[in-house]
Parts: C-alpha cells; structure tokens; sequence
C-alpha cells in the first residue's frame, strides 16, 4: 500500500509487540525496515500469486509482507521470488509461493486462531502464518533444519511462532487441541496424533498420496469424525525417516513411468488431469484429438506468463542410461517470450540426491502455427548423478495456443 498508514502498537500475552493492521500480526522487526525486494515481492503476489486465482486480500498482504529471500540460501536469493521451489538442504525444499499461498488460503486462518504446522522446513509457511493467527506451532524432524529455522525465524521477530524439533507425525499434545492443522510434507495417510489434537470444527490440509503422486486433502472434523474433500493434486517432499520408510507402496527409480499422458483420467472429474501439478492455463480439449478422448489443451495470451503441467518420478541415473520420447502436438499463433526459455517444448529437469536441479533437456521448441497435428520424438541421455526427474510440458512464457497428446515414455539401462 503507498501513502500512509495508520498503526497501533499493541502487546499480546504480555511479550509480543507487534503492530496490528486490519486483522494482521506484523512484527516490528521487519515491518518498520527499508525493503529492497519489496518490488519484487509485489510483482511475485500480483503475477504468480493473485493471477492464478488467490484471492483472499488477507493472505495476499502476508505474501507481500514476509521476507521469502531471509527464508533461502543466499546463492539462491535471485530466484526467492520466481514461483519454483528451491533447495534448503538435507533433502528438503521451500515450497513455491503460490503453493504457500493456497495452503494458507484453504486453511482460512482466523486471528485468534491457535494453528499446528508439520514440517516448519526453512520456516517461511510459518512466517506467513504468523501474520494471520495468534499463536503457531511448528514441528520439524530434520534438526538442523529445525534448528535453523527456530533461529531465522526469531531474528526476523516472528514471535508468535513456537517451534521444535520431533516428529511431526506424533503432533504436539501439550498445546492441543489445535484450530487448524497445516501439514507441509507429504504422509502416506492422516496420522491418528493430528486427528485426536484437531478441534471439532477444525481443519487439516494435508497432501497424500504415493512418494511423486499427491492430492492435497481437506479434512474438517465434525462429530469426532474427519469429512474429506479431494482437491488439486501437488507434489512434496516427504517426511524422512521411519514414517517415509514404512510407506506400503514406494517408487521404483530403476522402472520410471510416465502416468496418464493421454491425458484421460480424471477420477475426481475436477476437469484437470490425474498425476500432472501446477497446472497453469491448461483445459482439457474433446475433440480434434489423436488418441482416445482427450488432449491437453494451452493457451496464453501475456508473454512471461506460465501455460504448463508438471510430473515428477524417481529416477536413478546410475541405472538409467536414456529415456526415450514420442508425443503429439498441434499450434497456432505461437510467439516466443522475451527468454531464452519462454517457448514451446517438453522439458525434463534433472535433479540430484540433494533435490537441486542440476540439468535439464528440451523436446521442442513448437513455433508458429503447425496446421494439423505432428508427431515428434527424441532420446536423451540420463546424466548418472540423477536421482528424480520432473517433466514439464506447455508454453513456459510464450503465447499463443498449444495442444499436447499421447506423450510416451521408455527408458534404456545404463
């Protein structure tokens, strides 16, 4: 907001002094401090965040409000406010800001609510929640980590924000019942620890499903017991340790699959295709399609925006020698963007054991207009430091329209 404010300082429980603006803890630590990436965060919530359909101002003005470049490393710092997640270290990521943001949506914190996050990873979910309830407790299982973000997230002067490290699975009984439960990694199923600590009434956003094929769930616990609403499928890091390795069903990274690349399936009839995340700008087409009934249809009108659906898979490079590639694909006005990288293609980011994304290889670009549909194909090899793979197909920032079909998948032993 430019131009002047009104502001009221305010102590809560006797040792937290923040400023209270319109329902918002923000902390004097942060709030009264010349930003120079405040540019750059507000252009992160319009293009990123409020475009793709966020909409509550609350939330918005959080994402405006918290620091994301505190929350990661510094060689990354240029990228803090591009909507991609980015490694922290120990295997674990900071989630997109339009990721952040949807979760915090969903969960519509209230100010007086008292809100349990599993997973605080570099703390920044805990951040923003930190502005919108009174208290938040947040648990993390990978110490150092734990560690570090209890000391970020003090320094920044999130003083509302309590946290520790354990496992997040058991909860926290001793600041039980909680209003809402966040949950920012990824359990095969609920655990029962959240059910029993969740009020009646409350909510828990939590995103299950198999290691690199995940559906954000919301649960509200009415009655002592939980009704589920199935919403838009994710991908996250999953909780390490015991809890990870007994899950019942595990990626194969010797037998990589590409799932629903026709494009058919859609269990939940949602109109957005199973096993594809962040889905920008994407429909679905019924006619004029190669095979079956359906193709992935983009379109995109603004250059620098991003028309796209993302996979991910294991994928073990010291077993993997090449992957092999066929789809079809149809255009129409096609323009590239002002990058390099704004155009057309199927691109496959290659990432390490440490999740950093360390290379990536194109299928395209797809210029112009093509007329009728053509087939293409390429194989490329598997760099041996791979460990997971997330395929991304689309416009990436050009404009224009795309249509994407039948996309195969083999691999070659290395």
């Amino acid at each position: 907001m430019s131009g002047r404010v009104l502001l009221r300082t305010v102590t809560l429980g006797g040792a937290l002094s923040s400023l209270v603006l319109a329902g918002f803890y923000v902390t004097t630590a942060f709030a009264q401090k010349n930003d120079p990436f405040r540019d750059k965060r507000n252009k992160m919530v319009t293009t990123c965040i409020e475009r793709e359909g966020i909409k509550n101002p609350r939330v918005l003005q959080a994402m405006r409000l918290v620091p994301r470049h505190e929350f990661v490393d510094a060689k990354d710092r240029k990228d803090a406010y591009v909507d991609v997640a980015l490694p922290i270290g120990h295997k674990q990521t900071i989630s997109p800001p339009f990721v952040v943001a949807y979760m915090t949506e969903t969960i519509d914190p209230q100010p007086e609510d008292r809100i349990l996050e599993i997973g605080t990873g570099s703390g920044y979910q805990a951040a923003i929640l930190s502005n919108l309830c009174r208290d938040v407790f947040s648990i993390e299982i990978v110490e150092p980590l734990g560690k570090q973000a209890a000391e970020r997230l003090k320094r920044l002067g999130y003083t509302n924000v309590t946290t520790k490290v354990g496992d997040g699975y058991q909860g926290w009984a001793e600041h039980a019942p909680f209003d809402k439960i966040i949950v920012t990694c990824s359990p095969e199923s609920v655990p029962q620890p959240l059910v029993d600590q969740l009020k009646d009434g409350g909510k828990l956003l939590v995103p299950l499903g198999e290691r690199y094929q995940q559906v954000f769930h919301m649960f509200e616990k009415k009655d002592g017991k939980l009704i589920n609403t199935k919403l838009i499928s994710t991908l996250f890091v999953p909780m390490t340790g015991q809890s990870e390795d007994k899950r019942q069903v595990k990626p194969d990274p010797s037998n990589p699959k590409l799932l629903n690349g026709g494009f058919e399936e859609d269990d939940d009839g949602d109109d957005k295709p199973d096993h594809w995340h962040y889905q920008r700008l994407m429909t679905v087409e019924e006619k004029d399609v190669t095979e079956g009934k359906k193709a992935a249809f983009f379109e995109c009108e603004t250059s620098g925006r991003i028309a796209q659906a993302l996979q991910a898979m294991a994928v073990d490079g010291s077993k993997i020698g090449a992957l092999h590639f066929e789809l079809d694909y149809k255009t129409e006005g096609i323009v590239v963007g002002k990058e390099s990288y704004e155009m057309p293609a199927l691109v496959m980011h290659f990432y390490d054991e440490n999740r950093k994304n360390f290379h990536h290889e194109n299928i395209g670009p797809w210029l112009g207009t093509s007329g009728d549909w053509r087939t293409t194909s390429r194989t490329v090899q598997v760099p041996p430091r791979t460990r997971e793979m997330i395929i991304r197909v689309g416009l990436n920032g050009a404009t224009g329209k795309l249509w994407v079909d039948n996309i195969k998948m083999t691999f070659k032993p290395r």
